[in-house]
């Protein structure tokens, strides 16, 4: 088989500017801004992620984001130091927290918080578990 590895996650909103900031003020991601056949473009980095921020407008047939959890794609994980200093840091800048921080196993420790357009975004610790 071919190799294979990741390139990028896309988003759609119906506003990009605004998830841009989001992530840029909360998670300190780069905004990227470019022209793409004529009309603006937004692009993120990300932790070496890329992330493509897409507009919708009313009646292009984009479906409203689902309940949480769901079929599909459920959410993306972001690996951090620290989790707790970053929690309580996201909590200043009055992110919501689906999940509080919490250790579901040794050597884990994780929350989830919520993005624009209700996007799930796991925050993961992972530490050697001691035998």
């Amino acid at each position: 088989m071919a190799a294979i590895a990741f390139d990028h996650v896309h988003l759609r909103t119906v506003d990009p500017e605004a998830m841009a900031q989001w992530f840029e003020r909360v998670l300190g991601a780069e905004v990227l801004r470019s022209v793409e056949q004529g009309k603006p473009r937004i692009d993120l980095k990300l932790g070496g992620m890329k992330i493509f921020v897409a507009p919708v407008t009313d009646g292009d047939g984009v479906a409203p984001p689902p309940a949480l959890p769901c079929r599909g794609l459920d959410h993306f994980g972001l690996f951090v130091e620290g989790l707790d200093a970053v929690a309580a840091e996201l909590k200043q800048k009055g992110v919501v927290f689906t999940k509080e921080p919490h250790s579901p196993r040794p050597g884990i420790r994780l929350c989830f918080i919520q993005g624009p357009e209700n996007i799930s975004i796991e925050l993961l610790e992972r530490s050697p578990v001691q035998a």
